[in-house]
Formats: C-alpha cells, structure tokens, sequence
C-alpha cells in the first residue's frame, strides 16, 4: 500500500504528482527544484545556494517520512551544466558521510522545469 508524504516545509507540487511516496520501508521522493517553500519563488542567485535550497526541500520530505539523508540510498541529479558539478558536488556532500554516501547518478540535460539549474531525486529505506 502506498502512502503518500507532504509536508508544508517543502514546494507544494505544480503538477499531478507528489513530494513522495512510501511503500512499505522505501521512500521514493519527486524531483526537488530550488523553490523556497514559504513564497514558491525561486531561490537562484548561484549554483551552491540553488543546490542548497534542493537539498533543504529533500531534507524536509525525508523528516516528514522520519527519515535523514542517512537512509538515502539512491540519488539523481539531473543539472542543465556538467561545469557546475565540483561546485553542485561540494553542497551536495556536505549532507552525507562520504563512508555511507548513496549511490548515485549524475546527468546533464537540455532543460528543467521553470529553466532552473539543477533538480535531485532520492530514493531512502528505513
């Protein structure tokens, strides 16, 4: 059975999908942008403070199915410039011990919803 998660303290969905889903013991998050939950704007000013706030919003999915980034066991990253990846990178593992880090994939593409830079999805097992 599914369950689904939502939390006030990460974007309300703009489209037909959820913050995520928990089936049985897994956690399967939608893709987090850069927007600031509390105003729906867009928090874009650079790449680290964009990736911040991406990981803020997935922080905050996970809390809401009691879950940390240390339950996180598969990661996607999906960023419009392979160039920012050291800097993205650098964010990005400061959420997790390098020993236990998640699995991962990282891919550049052509565009991302509202033409932001990045855009993360997990997957996290209690």
């Amino acid at each position: 059975m599914k369950k689904i998660i939502f939390t006030e303290k990460a974007p309300a969905p703009i489209g037909p999908y959820n913050q995520a889903i928990l089936v049985g013991n897994t956690l399967y998050t939608s893709g987090q942008i850069a927007l600031d939950p509390a105003t729906m704007e867009l928090v874009l000013n650079d790449i680290e403070t964009e990736t911040k706030q991406v990981m803020e919003n997935l922080k905050a999915v996970l809390a809401a199915a009691d879950m940390t980034f240390e339950n996180v066991i598969k990661t996607t990253i999906f960023i419009m410039n392979m160039g920012d990846f050291t800097r993205i990178n650098a964010v990005y593992g400061s959420y997790f011990d390098e020993a236990t880090a998640p699995a991962r994939e990282t891919v550049q593409v052509a565009c991302l919803p509202k033409n932001v830079n990045i855009e993360i999805s997990m997957i996290a097992v209690k």
